[in-house]
């Protein structure tokens, strides 16, 4: 000891330039970390939703098909499931007998106004036509009418500038005076109309019109120009219309790439080419392993997996490669395949193989580029496996359960049918003329069938009121409504750079709603933010579940949830995870390609993507998941301990006698334990939900997220941060996953000791077992098994006094047996 500490005083005063500048960083390093720590504390603090936040589900009872609904059960009519919004229509459908253009040679260039008060609409306009035909609909909610008169003017387009407003005549309504359409009623006829000036005096010229007042259910409603939104124009006006829309059909196309004649190498002293076979179908490239076969004639027969939509678009390329360097692969052909040829099956009989003769690029002396065949050929299976349900969504949420090919479909078992009432409170997404605004509107997706609702311009408490129905052909399958703001009403935006803005979403499981009851809800909107979780709004929906047959209803619960494939050829969790992959970017990529476009944000937000990424929340949202499940068992081990260690005397008596009794009587244990579980399920009957599930922050662990975690789920993949922060994440995922890994080898020691007991891998342990063994299985036959059994229970409820604080023989004498941690490096 004398000798180490003058070496280590010596080391110390050798280097104080060190000391002092290791003190400085240390204090440094101290400082910053208590900064970090106050930026942090202020971060959660700020991060944390307000106490006064509402996140609960609240049942409403608004007044719905003429009679407000509440929770009892009552006959569904059309449209029975929204509050009636009454509108005024008018039709503008054609003009003729049209006067000539002031210099009398040439017709007019016409197109209608239509004015209410501050309202107003135009129609198109023709170029030289004096017999115009537009049949366009304009509406406006009756609420917002702020003018008793509505002026229907019909102008000329080459005169309107100036003073002249190039009026030809119009048509004047007195809005009191409009008649009401009630559906089902016909369509209202529209009839001729002479024009006037602004004197009042006729002029020439006649306006076909119709104009009545109408609700929503309007077969016109879908395709009208509402008057209040005027402001938008050109291709913005198509983006706010509520449309329907079918995802595409998808397949899974299996290509088994079985082998591959006469390849001719560049190469021909290259004795052992590593070649391989890649297949690419639009955005999505896969390849074989490299043949073991090391020649030209090589050997895979290997199943690649591909998803495809009709109508099928794309041609699957297939090229056959070499690997000549470890950067560098060599072409040795390639063919083109449609796949309109290509084989649909409904099992897993084994598809007709063909031959494909490959061709090669090749760069003539004049420098173009021209197809060579060749000899080389490759052998393929292609097949639509249509006994597949291709999975666009995560499992937990999906929708549609049904195989590809519709001939495997059995009958619908009843009707969902989804009201989108209005929404309250909604949060301001953009800024415009120096204030917050929202244009909301709402997307529901279920089975191939997605809605949009129409975008309510500029209102923070938006009113939709529109009705929609799906079949339903499991109930085990979930209906998604998400809320979004629409950020295209100024037309397309040609860098598509910006993009609709999610304010929040649904979901509702359809077996947890009873059949033919209508349920009034309103669902809290909430997002997961950088900043944390917050609260965008509420949306007020009404839903009904129908069921045409209970019979076949219940029959479901006992069939397979997938279709049979799936079990008897299931595929690999990286294939599946790879095609849902493939599946998410086809339908949002044909979404987004219709009129209008459901554009791709909205998409992947309904179909969850990327919700399967790391997530430290998530983690402990199942963790504390899995402690409720087991909270339980825990109940019951520790009733039990009191019951062996005699807390209350009069139950651990109570136990004791009808433990006797069910000794004496052991045909009564089955018969009581299921007399219990009816009993406690009919006891729970009172407190059934009645409710529907909905979006729990403290269940998501969503309540307080650190800062740090919330900015770790939502970094992009790959890593967009810094060395230190990644490096920081890893050190603590490395942590997390220690943990995990000590539960692991924990439970992989006791399934190791269970299997050491016989394997004589501790011969004294194994030989004490076997003896053992003998010995009970002696005393067994000798003793009723009444006598073992009652004396086993009254050991193992004995009291406090005759037990011992030390572990049992039993449990030593396991915990001394041997496993395979012992070879662990």
């Amino acid at each position: 000891m004398s000798n180490q500490n003058p070496g280590q005083h010596q080391n110390k005063n050798q280097n104080p330039g060190q000391q002092q500048n290791k003190s400085k960083n240390q204090n440094q390093n101290q400082i910053q970390s208590q900064n970090q720590n106050q930026n942090r504390n202020q971060i959660n603090h700020n991060f944390c939703p307000p106490e006064n936040e509402d996140f609960n589900l609240k049942e409403t009872t608004p007044i719905l098909g003429g009679g407000r609904v509440t929770a009892n059960d009552r006959l569904g009519t059309a449209f029975d499931l929204v509050e009636q919004m009454h509108y005024l229509y008018i039709r503008v459908v054609k003009a003729k007998e049209l006067p000539l253009k002031k210099d009398g040679n040439s017709n007019p260039h016409p197109f209608v106004e239509v004015q209410l008060g501050n309202l107003k609409g135009l129609t198109l306009h023709f170029e030289d036509r004096s017999s115009p035909d537009w049949n366009q609909v304009f509406v406006v909610l009756k609420d917002r009418i702020q003018s008793r008169i509505l002026e229907v003017c019909l102008k000329d387009k080459s005169r309107t500038s100036g003073n002249d407003d190039g009026l030809i005549g119009r048509v004047v309504f007195e809005v009191n005076e409009v008649p009401k359409r009630v559906p089902p009623d016909s369509p209202l006829a529209p009839q001729w109309y002479w024009l006037e000036n602004r004197k009042g005096e006729k002029v020439k010229g006649e306006l076909m019109l119709a104009v009545w007042i109408g609700t929503q259910a309007d077969e016109g409603f879908p395709e009208a120009l509402h008057l209040d939104a005027t402001a938008v124009n050109g291709d913005g006006v198509a983006n706010i219309k509520s449309k329907v829309y079918l995802s595409p059909r998808l397949w899974y196309l299996r290509v088994n790439v079985i082998e591959a004649q006469d390849l001719q190498l560049s190469n021909k002293n290259r004795q052992q080419p590593e070649i391989y076979a890649r297949i690419t179908l639009g955005n999505v490239a896969l390849r074989t392993k490299i043949s073991l076969s090391k020649n030209v004639c090589p050997t895979w027969n290997e199943d690649l997996m591909f998803v495809a939509a009709e109508p099928f678009e794309d041609q699957l390329v297939l090229s056959v490669e070499d690997k000549v360097a470890p950067n560098k692969d060599e072409q040795l052909g390639k063919c083109v395949i449609p796949l309109q040829d290509v084989e649909k099956r409904l099992d897993f009989s084994t598809p007709i193989s063909k031959w494909y003769s490959l061709e090669k690029d090749v760069v003539s002396e004049d420098g173009n580029k021209k197809v060579a065949k060749l000899n080389s050929k490759v052998h393929l299976r292609l097949s639509f496996d249509g006994g597949y349900h291709v999975l666009d969504e995560l499992t937990h949420y999906s929708s549609d359960l049904k195989a590809t090919s519709k001939e495997l479909w059995k009958p619908s078992i009843g009707v969902l049918e989804l009201g989108i009432l209005n929404a309250q409170g909604l949060s301001p997404m953009k800024n415009r003329d120096g204030r917050g605004i929202t244009d909301a509107y709402c997307v529901a997706k279920y089975g191939q069938k997605w809605i949009r609702t129409r975008t309510i311009l500029n209102s923070f408490n938006p009113k939709w009121n529109e009705q929609y129905t799906w079949e339903v052909f499991d109930p085990c399958t979930v209906i998604t409504i998400g809320v979004f703001d629409n950020c295209h009403l100024q037309g397309a935006d040609k860098n598509d750079k910006v993009s609709d803005s999610k304010i929040g979403k649904v979901r509702i499981r359809l077996s947890t709603l009873e059949t033919d009851r209508v349920y009034t809800h309103s669902y809290p909107l909430i997002v997961l933010t950088p900043a944390g979780v917050k609260k965008m709004g509420e949306i007020q929906l009404a839903v009904r579940f129908s069921c045409s047959s209970l019979l076949n209803m219940l029959a479901m619960y006992s069939q397979p949830l997938l279709p049979t494939l799936h079990y008897l050829h299931p595929l690999t969790y990286y294939q599946i995870d790879n095609l849902r992959h493939q599946a998410t970017q086809i339908v949002a990529t044909r979404l987004s390609r219709a009129e209008p476009p459901l554009r791709r944000e909205v998409v992947e937000y309904m179909l969850d993507v990327g919700s399967n990424m790391w997530s430290i929340r998530r983690s402990k949202a199942n963790y504390v998941r899995i402690a409720g499940i087991l909270t339980g068992l825990i109940a019951i081990c520790k009733w039990f301990n009191g019951i062996c260690t005699w807390k209350n005397p009069f139950a651990t008596v109570l136990v004791h006698i009808i433990f006797f009794q069910f000794v004496c009587f052991p045909r009564l244990i089955l018969s009581a334990i299921f007399v219990l579980l009816f009993l406690i399920g009919t006891w729970n009957y009172r407190m059934r939900p009645r409710n529907p599930p909905h979006m729990d922050i403290k269940l998501s662990q969503a309540e307080i997220v650190p800062w740090d975690e919330l900015d770790e789920e939502f970094d992009t993949f790959p890593t967009s941060r810094n060395i230190d922060v990644v490096r920081m994440r890893y050190d603590r995922l490395r942590s997390i996953g220690s943990r995990m890994q000590a539960v692991a080898g924990d439970l992989a020691n006791q399934g190791e000791r269970f299997y050491n007991l016989l394997s004589w891998r501790d011969p004294r342990a194994t030989a004490l077992f076997l003896i053992f063994c003998l010995i009970s299985s002696i005393v067994l036959y000798v003793t009723p098994f009444k006598v073992v059994v009652t004396i086993m229970g009254f050991y193992t409820m004995r009291h406090p006094r005759f037990r011992e604080k030390l572990p049992s023989v039993p449990l030593s004498f396991f915990r001394r047996l041997p496993a395979k941690t012992d070879s662990l490096l």
